[in-house]
């Protein structure tokens, strides 16, 4: 089997700097990406940069790194480089493309050498896509592109030379972790009890702000406290999804995708501390785990520059400091979006893809004070109990499945209302 995310050939002995393009620039992942890269400024620059809702922060930054491009949505083009001619008069104006064509063109750009796909939800798909099947060095923060279309994802990461490498702590750990040759072999999980050696996957997670409520407290809890991780510094609805478990859930499924795994070999582990940030077990009685702070510049870096280690500009970790390393299982009766999500993946087909559709219009609801914290994974249940699976055959089945399980999800937050 090719390994998917390929060899340890690179395009960094091509060229002095490589051309970076950072999909979803002001998200705290393009935030920590530029952090790395101004680290390393003589072998990486920006090259494109794209934004949706915070342009002011996007026109910050273009004034900043100066790309080539800059993608904005739909019809703001013209009102982005005015703004930027306002506020940063002496600031050399890009190239502006916009929308979904805008977002594609930069991502499969014949001068990019590599691509942050970091824009949130189901937006992030299809430019990352582009970037898949133009070849580039692919780092995946947007674990929904898996979790909606995975298995075409990775046949089109085999087929057209791509390399993949996940930037999510938990799947950079995994990676990490695994034996050097757990991509050449020909046995697989589904039909082997081990492969390479690994018997397991251990997928950590912090267990979010709520971790220690019961169903009482849930039931009053404010977007403002989902919000607030005791962790990780994250948007919100990164942060919602972390506080349902949605996130450990959509990061199986991510899991699944990548290491070509079934989901009964990935455990889900509570770790509050997020020390660990995953482990990987052997036939041998052998746990491997990949350790230090919880700060996203390091798996950014290492995907970054992998099979090299660079400066990623994280303190080391301490483990004086740290003292202990707490491990509890799940409460998918408490969470259940954790439990929705590998009975999502068991399903396989179209039912990720409408998973993660409802998942974003209830949190989104919750968001807007709409709905309650625990009507959100009773909304994502009706919705695929309405929409019964179907194979995933092509990317336009996904995406209209996806519409579907919108359009009721936004049914059931108005009748809720």
């Amino acid at each position: 089997m090719q390994n998917p995310l390929q060899s340890l050939t690179t395009l960094s002995a091509k060229k002095e700097k490589q051309n970076v393009c950072i999909l979803g620039a002001t998200g705290s992942i393009g935030e920590s990406t530029l952090k790395v890269l101004a680290l390393h400024s003589a072998h990486y620059q920006v090259f494109a940069l794209s934004g949706h809702g915070r342009l002011d922060q996007l026109a910050a930054l273009s004034a900043r790194y100066q790309p080539e491009y800059v993608s904005v949505p739909a019809s703001k083009g013209e009102q982005f480089a005015q703004d930027l001619k306002q506020r940063f008069p002496n600031a050399k104006v890009p190239n502006i493309v916009e929308g979904e064509a805008g977002l594609k063109f930069i991502a499969e750009h014949s001068d990019v050498d590599v691509v942050m796909a970091a824009i949130v939800g189901a937006a992030g798909l299809e430019p990352t896509l582009a970037a898949v099947q133009a070849g580039k060095r692919v780092l995946l923060a947007n674990k929904e592109a898996l979790v909606m279309a995975g298995s075409l994802f990775m046949d089109c990461v085999r087929s057209s030379g791509a390399m993949l490498l996940p930037v999510d702590s938990e799947h950079n750990a995994i990676f990490q972790c695994l034996p050097a040759d757990y991509f050449q072999t020909t046995e697989r999980f589904q039909s082997h009890p081990s492969r390479a050696g690994v018997s397991q996957i251990l997928l950590t997670a912090s267990g979010g702000p709520f971790r220690q409520f019961d169903l009482q407290q849930l039931e009053r809890v404010t977007p403002e406290q989902a919000c607030k991780h005791p962790n990780w510094v994250m948007g919100q609805k990164i942060s919602v999804d972390s506080a349902t478990l949605m996130n450990k859930g959509l990061e199986l499924i991510e899991a699944c995708h990548l290491f070509d795994l079934p989901a009964e070999r990935v455990t889900v582990v509570v770790h509050p501390q997020s020390i660990i940030h995953s482990l990987v077990q052997y036939v041998d009685g052998s746990t491997l785990a990949q350790m230090g702070n919880p700060d996203m510049c390091t798996p950014i870096a290492h995907a970054l520059a992998w099979p090299k280690r660079i400066d990623a500009g994280v303190a080391p970790l301490d483990l004086f400091q740290v003292a202990t390393l707490n491990f509890e299982k799940p409460d998918e009766v408490r969470f259940p979006c954790l439990r929705l999500a590998r009975e999502a993946m068991q399903a396989g087909g179209t039912t990720p893809a409408v998973l993660n559709a409802a998942n974003e219009v209830a949190v989104a609801a919750f968001l807007a004070k709409t709905i309650k914290f625990c009507d959100i994974p009773r909304i994502i249940q009706a919705v695929i109990t309405q929409l019964p699976m179907i194979a995933a055959r092509d990317l336009a089945t996904i995406l209209h499945y996806d519409a579907a399980a919108r359009q009721i999800a936004q049914k059931i937050v108005q009748t809720s209302v």
